[in-house]
């Protein structure tokens, strides 16, 4: 047996330490909790020097994947961690890496795919890969984590198909473990061996070129049967490496643990993490003389029939309990594969299928023990059955979230703007009231909401709300602002308010901009032609979202998209964005001898979102109101009678910018005086500059800014002057670029 050690870690840092001892080439990663720990972990010891993966952000899962599938192409060892709908997004690539025969590996950090959105455990993100052609591989405990991660390697790499290890979010991801690991990580490389690069497979070889990823017609069929060939082939592979890493470890995962009474007549097949609390259950009712056993598998792409078929030698009654649903089918998806093999087998078990857990609902000891005694009961009941519901009435207004404070409308409209467009300059003049009559106007979100103290998001928004007259419709993509303010059943905000996610904001609002503007025209609706549509975005959405709020700014539909930039994801826990500036230090860019915190400049999304020819961007910050309220007058116009607008506000993060809450607008201020976040606008293609510090004698240097940030201060010391020369470069360069466009109308 090879060395091992005892450490105290989580699930998500087993798979990260599995992934380093392996030492794969490459990961293209995206944050979702409860994955995102795996990269951060990752990107730790990577700076520490404890790894040599090649790690790189991507802009979305989406392209994540696609740098997935190019890295295996190319003969790299892939790795890689998502949940949810971010498995969801990735999913059009899933099918071509297997179609494809590439091996990589993917853990899936089980957790509810929305709507609505949750971020606990079932296993609706996994069951959606089921039928992808992917070996799939189960970890009910931290220890398999790691154990798993290697064998999936070994694995997929020994039948050419790429490989899943599924494991449950914020329980197994999350909870802390004594567990073994190899004591010298050269075991783990050894068992894993050398790549080996066959001919005509991968697009390293110059010498024998080939073509990946070619349409088929009729031979496509026989790709799906090879594909169908390798992935039985993978159960009997699965078996061999398990038996090897038992004698290397002392750990066996055969497909299929049985734990309870060999000749129990009743059995409970249930999948990850629940089975472990089953096993306690089990003990219980076995020490009071009743006859149970948990059937518990390791792997279920392929689906081990013949060992689940002797695993339910004996049982007379079997509950196949799984935390995910398949709506208007009598089973569940294994259910189908357990039931099929009954029938097929004529064996005389009477079998349910029984739905629990979805949404992260927890299973107890308690539960495991009522589940089972059904089964043990006279009247077992046969049809498919959900544990622990609420019905309710059944109807879908149930789930929409009603105001959590009334207020009166007219209260928005306060009146004493004015609007005069010149035709001539094509610019729009306008006539904001005093502040303190703006402060007249309630704001748009009630107190209450859970936002971290000092959290900048909400004085920013409601400053630019004060220059909106009237109601406002808003669409929010996910990040801090909306996770933090409409947590079911209640809401923190006082008009018509809707979510979706990440990457949709955009392209979501403009869908209901166009459905409101139609069926007004139709004479079907009354709407108030006052009314403002906004969308609001932050926390890197201005990534994964790019792409959706450019197709909407090209459309030109008439709302506004209104960013707020914390410089990072800070809702999945201060991940960097492309909004990050270079050495800044975020989770996923650390700080340590191997690097110094993040290696790429910030991107402008001002600049990108202007170059789409709106007739309106504009830049603010909270600090600066009157400017701020100016332009969101100016947005509200633009947006109701020419179209689209996107404005850029930054703001404050102190939890995460390791910062004092009370210098917030110290911080903003410095960032506006240093010229790394300019106040402009671009109005009609003519960039306008709305504050020029060095003209009022307020120029500060950038490391005025930085001194204020933990995030920062470190690009302050001497051995990190070439970072911080680099970044103050690129500031300068920008404000130069900028001026001269100022100067320039044309430019």
């Amino acid at each position: 047996m090879s060395n091992q050690k005892s450490v105290f870690k989580s699930g998500n840092e087993m798979a990260a330490i599995s992934a380093a001892h392996i030492n794969y080439h490459f990961m293209g990663y995206y944050p979702i909790s409860p994955s995102t720990e795996v990269a951060q972990n990752l990107d730790m010891m990577r700076v520490n020097g404890d790894h040599d993966i090649s790690m790189h952000a991507a802009d979305g899962e989406h392209p994540a994947a696609g740098m997935m599938y190019g890295a295996a192409a190319a003969g790299a060892r892939v790795i890689n961690a998502t949940s949810s709908n971010g498995l969801a997004f990735m999913m059009e690539q899933l099918p071509v890496i297997s179609g494809s025969r590439y091996p990589l590996v993917l853990n899936i950090v089980n957790r509810t795919v929305s709507a609505p959105l949750n971020i606990h455990c079932d296993h609706s993100d996994l069951y959606m890969t089921l039928n992808l052609g992917w070996v799939t591989l189960l970890a009910s405990n931290t220890q398999a984590v790691y154990d798993q991660n290697i064998l999936a390697l070994k694995v997929a790499e020994r039948v050419s198909l790429p490989a899943i290890v599924s494991y449950d979010g914020y329980i197994t991801s999350h909870q802390k473990h004594n567990v073994e690991v190899f004591a010298d990580s050269a075991d783990v490389r050894n068992y894993i061996g050398p790549k080996h690069f066959s001919k005509n497979k991968y697009l390293n070889d110059l010498d024998n070129p080939i073509t990946v990823g070619a349409h088929q017609t009729t031979d496509f069929i026989n790709n799906r049967y090879q594909m169908e060939v390798a992935l039985n082939e993978a159960l009997g592979v699965y078996e061999e490496e398990a038996a090897k890493y038992a004698e290397m470890t002392g750990r066996n995962y055969s497909p299929i643990e049985v734990y309870g009474d060999e000749d129990a007549e009743v059995a409970l097949f249930i999948l990850n993490s629940a089975a472990e609390i089953a096993k306690n259950a089990v003990d219980k009712m076995r020490a009071e003389g009743k006859k149970v056993k948990v059937i518990k598998p390791n792997i279920i792409r392929p689906f081990p029939t013949e060992h689940v078929k002797q695993a339910l030698a004996g049982v007379k009654r079997l509950i196949i309990a799984e935390r995910n649903d398949t709506p208007g089918s009598e089973n569940a998806n294994l259910a189908g594969d357990i039931n099929g093999i009954i029938l097929r087998e004529k064996l005389d078990i009477e079998s349910k299928s029984l739905i629990y857990g979805l949404g992260g609902n927890e299973l107890y000891i308690e539960d495991v023990e009522k589940i089972l005694n059904t089964a043990l009961a006279s009247d077992f009941n046969l049809t498919k059955d959900y544990y622990g519901i609420s019905a309710g009435t059944g109807s879908v207004d149930d789930q929409k979230v009603s105001r959590q404070v009334e207020i009166d409308r007219s209260l928005f409209k306060i009146g004493g703007f004015s609007y005069d467009f010149d035709e001539e300059a094509n610019k729009l003049n306008v006539k904001v009231p005093p502040l303190r009559k703006l402060m007249q106007k309630p704001k748009r979100i009630t107190g209450g909401h859970s936002a971290c103290p000092g959290c900048g998001i909400f004085p920013g928004i409601e400053q630019f709300m004060r220059g909106l007259e009237g109601d406002v419709v808003i669409v929010n993509q996910t990040g801090c602002a909306y996770v933090v303010t409409a947590n079911y059943p209640t809401s923190a905000h006082k008009q018509n308010y809707m979510h979706n996610l990440f990457q949709n904001g955009a392209s979501t609002l403009s869908g209901m901009v166009e459905g409101v503007l139609e069926l007004k025209k139709r004479g079907e609706i009354e709407f108030d032609d006052d009314a403002t549509f906004v969308m609001i975005t932050g926390d890197g959405g201005m990534d994964i979202g790019m792409g959706s709020a450019i197709g909407a700014a090209l459309r030109n539909h008439n709302m506004i998209i209104l960013e707020y930039d914390n410089e990072g994801y800070m809702n999945t826990g201060a991940q960097l964005s492309y909004s990050t500036p270079i050495g800044h230090r975020t989770s996923t860019s650390n700080v340590g001898k191997m690097s110094q915190g993040k290696e790429f400049d910030h991107k402008d999304s001002v600049q990108i979102m202007a170059s789409t020819n709106i007739p309106y961007v504009f830049t603010g910050v909270d600090a600066f109101p009157q400017d701020l309220v100016k332009k969101a007058a100016k947005a509200q116009w633009y947006a109701k009678n020419r179209g689209l607008v996107y404005g850029k506000i930054l703001i404050t993060c102190p939890l995460n910018w390791k910062s004092e809450e009370k210098e917030g607008s110290t911080i903003l201020e410095a960032a506006v005086n240093c010229n790394f976040f300019p106040l402009y606008e671009v109005e009609n293609g003519v960039t306008n500059i709305t504050y020029n510090p060095e003209e009022i004698g307020a120029y500060v240097k950038p490391a005025e800014w930085l001194k204020y940030m933990g995030k920062s201060k470190h690009l302050l010391k001497p051995e990190n002057i070439e970072i911080y020369d680099h970044f103050t470069g690129v500031i300068a360069n920008r404000w130069e670029r900028l001026k001269a466009k100022n100067d320039h109308p044309m430019l």
